[in-house]
């Protein structure tokens, strides 16, 4: 089983900076020194912060949410059913793919679930044979039938 990470604390600064970020980013020739001024700190400072949560795995991404397949590409939904004493191999199998976007542990026969992005439609068929090449398990592929906007913003 994989071992939780301590708790990494967060202060005000790093607070109002989750949240300012989750929507909004300024499109113009200096964005983060635009968002730290809003949030009355350095440029210097937000990007330390970012990178320091990122790194804590406080936040897991932070970039721009695109419309994969407007730009030629394809997200695919897919899980496996990991042996719970593989599970932290699988894991690390699976994450080393630049095609992983996210990788969830669920209580279910299909324990691992993991959102595949890719360049063009058949970039997901190379990724999951990848995926079965390495890790020696079926992948099960759910490809997206229809788009649902869901602007779920979480208050730090």
């Amino acid at each position: 089983m994989t071992a939780q990470r301590p708790a990494t604390p967060l202060d005000d600064l790093d607070r109002r900076i989750i949240n300012a970020l989750q929507g909004g980013f300024p499109l113009c020739d200096e964005p983060y020194r635009e968002v730290a001024d809003g949030l009355g700190t350095t440029e210097a400072e937000l990007l330390a912060r970012l990178q320091r949560l990122l790194d804590a795995r406080v936040l897991t991404r932070f970039g721009p949410m695109f419309q994969i397949e407007r730009l030629g590409g394809r997200f695919v939904l897919a899980a496996l059913a990991v042996p719970e004493e593989r599970f932290d191999e699988v894991t690390a199998l699976v994450n080393a793919l630049p095609e992983v976007a996210h990788n969830y542990r669920r209580e279910h026969r299909l324990n691992m679930w993991f959102v595949l992005a890719t360049e063009t439609p058949a970039g997901i068929a190379q990724a999951i044979a990848r995926i079965k090449a390495a890790t020696g398990l079926p992948v099960f592929a759910f490809p997206k039938l229809q788009e649902f906007f869901v602007d779920m913003r979480l208050k730090a």
